[in-house]
């Protein structure tokens, strides 16, 4: 069996989870990483109780699609954070043939309404915590390498340190293409362009929706068959591109 990590996956219906789904069906067993504080700060209050049953939830799910699964949690705004996940990780679950980075930071905030802390703790998760997660993972890798792919965003305006800090990570991911070739793993950047995983209100919903040609928002079920071919045998050709699958979003 292979085994891949998956971070961010925090919620049942999140872009992680939809991947998760698509990776267990093609025989993958899975490291899921989560941070409740997170999802609770970002969707809590009525739901809170909901995501603290999720990771479980999934986890069941996933079994019985027949993977292995280890749910661990891990607050990658903490610089340790990583260390402790891989350490985990290999005494677990052994060595890693993939990796899915999901996780994010992201409150919308402006160049003159950004504060410090929060533009500091956007770069901790969305860009050191990716380029730790990526060097940890080329250090464990066997012989036969492996493949990360990286969610990314076009955000700019208005939302100043997720897009900076997305920016950032898609660099880092281009740069490990280039760097990490000889070990055999390949690192692509993925763009899924707008998907509603709770985070919409419904104005935000039907301005989105009249921007995309198809006439509908995507979902992590449009999204997760790219994720699983770049992460398999026949996907490892395609390295060090930011690959844009929104459905034609950005055309």
């Amino acid at each position: 069996m292979k085994t891949a990590l998956i971070t961010g996956v925090g919620r049942t219906v999140g872009l992680g989870a939809g991947v998760a789904r698509a990776l267990a069906a093609d025989d993958w067993d899975l490291v899921l990483n989560y941070w409740h504080p997170y999802d609770e700060r970002m969707f809590g209050g009525a739901k809170t109780r909901d995501m603290a049953r999720d990771i479980a939830t999934l986890t069941a799910e996933l079994v019985a699609a027949g993977s292995r699964v280890w749910a661990v949690p891990a607050d990658l705004a903490d610089s340790s954070a990583v260390e402790h996940l891989f350490a985990q990780v290999a005494q677990e679950a052994g060595p890693l043939q993939g990796m899915v980075l999901s996780h994010c930071e992201s409150v919308d905030s402006a160049i003159l309404d950004t504060s410090l802390e929060s533009f500091e703790r956007h770069f901790a998760v969305n860009s050191r915590a990716s380029w730790q997660l990526i060097a940890a993972f080329a250090r464990q890798a066997t012989d036969d390498g492996g493949a990360v792919v990286a969610l990314t965003s076009d955000h700019t305006a208005f939302n100043l340190p997720y897009g900076a800090s997305k920016g950032a990570l898609d660099r880092i991911v281009i740069a490990a293409a280039r760097e990490l070739a000889g070990q055999h793993i390949s690192a692509n950047v993925l763009n899924p362009g707008p998907v509603d995983t709770g985070w919409m209100d419904d104005a935000v919903r039907a301005e989105l929706t009249a921007l995309q040609p198809g006439g509908r928002l995507g979902t992590p079920e449009d999204v997760a068959p790219t994720v699983g071919f770049l992460l398999s045998p026949a996907g490892r050709w395609v390295s060090g591109q930011l690959i844009k699958a929104d459905g034609g979003f950005s055309a």
